[in-house]
């Protein structure tokens, strides 16, 4: 007999049917409150940046929708727009600037996006950042998901849009659950944005050291032979049709319009047909004069570049410095020109014929010499002055940390045979026998002073007796004397097994048992206590840094760089090579540990290959 609570076939349909509406709502209540996207103004976990790395053209919109009205200008382009840094473009512009990089905009992404702006938004300044690749896309959605307008901006059906996103496959909102998980404070794929200034996040770019172009190839091999491809610019009237758009609602809003264009890697500009480059600059020409940054010596050295069209922020800084005439940056003497219908044409057939940069025009090998004690085991005085004298003889001249520096941000030059010698930990002898020597044949040095050593003889509160080490107020005597600088070696980053607690930290880096936030309170309070100490007699925070023991890592070197230290110097052996306009190149210098069994003429042969002698 069959049970009566069987069920029909109506009811397994009008069952299923509950299961799928139910199931449905589950999924559309999941991507609301993962909001991977940032479609829904992503007020639960309110992760942004890594909805804008999803879609950056979705999630800002609601962030701006949110926070607008802490900014009052723009600059909107391709992802080439993250590299016209912020801090410039507000000081130049006396301005609040947010930048609206989207990846891959076409020029008709951001004449919608301009609309809305001008429309819902307080406006006063409007940068568009035009480059090569917006004469050959137009009206391009790759993907509907990641590549979609917010229907408020392109006009679309808001049922549609909302309904994309809300049925969306569930593991984009996963994948973001399972990375807030395991987030960083260093960059990583999945959080590629700076929330506030909607620019690229490139904290991990700011502290990445570079030297030679032997081992920027060996970093970025694409430039070592670039790949070969055909693009084809069928869109330049359509692009110049929407920047002549553009151009007419800020002029009707009474908003300042400029346009720049962006700097292009030489081997990828190569790669177009000639007459189809030159028609898309001077048709830009006719549109609205523009700032051109596109090919100069600047797009033939690949130091400044990631890949073809992402350029470094020092090559932003470098092209508003030229814009707004800013003579303290250093700017390379073809990069940029104002381009106006009647110069048009004959500056971009210039466009061929730009030179291969000479390097001795733009970098420096410089040698940098790392000493400790001056008595005991290590080297003795009499040594020193022998390398000394030799260096002296053979012409070098000691340079500072600060001249490197103005050579690299403001392009001062270096003498001809730069040395830049050094001292770590703050050892006495450093003044007792070092200064009159270093007086003695006009030479210069930085020691790098252990904060928690100073005007110690024992160490730390153990009671074991050191080698003493120098006071404040002898250290301040001795930079009275304009031969020696004071750096930072840390506070209290030489830990020793039998004296230290274990587990030992290794030099600045985190130790195994501290969880990351830990390690980034620990960091910060010993560059609190170290630039305590050093501020009276430096009159600022300590900007430069020898690693204890050489070692450092990207985490390290990221709150470092935040702490306001621009240059660092390592432990290994080897040459430098200093790149105006880079400020990467005075990060982890290497250093040549000299020691008694160095002659005066050993140390010469060792460092003329470094030197460029």
């Amino acid at each position: 007999m069959e049970s009566k609570h069987k069920l029909s076939s109506k009811g397994w349909l009008a069952l299923f049917a509950l299961s799928v509406v139910v199931l449905a709502a589950a999924l559309c209540v999941f991507n609301v409150v993962t909001d991977p996207f940032g479609v829904f103004d992503d007020r639960v976990l309110g992760w942004w940046s890594y909805d804008e790395t999803n879609n950056p053209r979705t999630a800002k919109f609601s962030y701006l929708e949110q926070h607008h009205d802490e900014y009052d200008s723009y600059i909107i382009g391709c992802s080439s727009t993250s590299s016209y840094p912020k801090e410039q473009l507000d000081e130049y512009f006396g301005a609040d600037f947010y930048n609206l990089i989207m990846y891959g905009a076409d020029m008709l992404d951001v004449e919608q996006y301009v609309r809305y702006l001008l429309d819902n938004y307080t406006v006063k300044n409007l940068v568009l950042n035009v480059y090569i690749d917006n004469g050959c896309d137009y009206d391009r959605e790759a993907d509907p998901l990641t590549d979609a307008m917010p229907w408020q901006v392109d006009g679309s059906s808001p049922l549609g849009f909302y309904a994309r996103y809300l049925f969306a496959d569930p593991r984009y909102g996963w994948t973001k659950l399972m990375k807030l998980r395991t987030d960083s404070v260093i960059q990583d794929v999945h959080d590629v944005f700076e929330v506030d200034s909607g620019a690229y996040d490139k904290s991990r770019r700011d502290v990445e050291p570079i030297d030679s172009m032997e081992s920027y190839l060996t970093n970025y091999p694409v430039f070592a032979n670039y790949p070969q491809s055909a693009p084809v610019m069928d869109e330049t009237e359509n692009c110049m049709q929407s920047i002549a758009v553009i151009r007419d609602l800020c002029e009707a809003a009474g908003v300042n319009f400029m346009v720049v264009s962006a700097p292009v890697y030489y081997d990828y500009l190569m790669q177009f047909e000639r007459a189809q480059v030159e028609d898309f600059y001077t048709s830009l020409a006719e549109v609205t004069p523009y700032w051109d940054f596109t090919m100069s010596s600047v797009s033939r050295e690949p130091r400044y570049f990631y890949d073809a069209t992402h350029f470094r922020n020092c090559v932003g800084k470098m092209a508003l410095a030229r814009t707004f005439g800013d003579d303290t940056v250093y700017i390379p003497a073809d990069f940029g020109v104002y381009v106006t219908p009647e110069n048009a044409a004959e500056h971009v057939a210039g466009y061929w014929d730009v030179p291969e940069p000479d390097p001795a025009q733009y970098t420096k090998k410089v040698p940098i010499l790392m000493y400790h004690d001056l008595e005991g085991d290590s080297l003795p005085a009499a040594q020193l002055e022998e390398q000394i004298a030799a260096l002296a003889g053979a012409g070098y001249t000691a340079v500072s940390f600060e001249d490197l520096r103005s050579y690299v941000e403001q392009g001062t030059e270096l003498p001809d045979k730069p040395v830049l010698i050094t001292f770590d930990d703050g050892y006495l002898s450093n003044m007792t026998y070092g200064l009159p020597i270093l007086e003695k044949y006009g030479m210069q040095a930085t020691i790098f002073v252990i904060g928690c050593s100073v005007g110690k003889d024992t160490y730390k509160d153990t009671g074991v007796a050191m080698r003493p080490h120098f006071s404040l107020e002898q250290a301040k005597e001795m930079m009275d004397t304009g031969y020696i600088t004071i750096g930072s070696h840390g506070w209290d980053l030489h830990e020793v097994e039998g004296r230290d607690p274990d587990p030992i930290r290794r030099g600045i880096l985190r130790r195994a048992d501290e969880t990351e936030e830990e390690y980034i309170a620990f960091l910060q309070e010993d560059i609190r206590r170290e630039n305590e100490l050093l501020h009276p007699i430096l009159g600022k925070d300590a900007d430069i840094l020898a690693f204890p023991y050489g070692v450092h890592d990207t985490l390290s070197e990221m709150l470092l760089h935040d702490a306001g230290i621009y240059a660092t110097v390592t432990t290994w052996p080897g040459e430098n090579t200093i790149v105006k306009g880079i400020p990467q190149s005075l990060l982890c210098m290497n250093r040549y540990d000299i020691t008694e069994e160095v002659s005066g003429e050993g140390l010469l042969d060792l460092i003329d290959g470094a030197a460029g002698a």
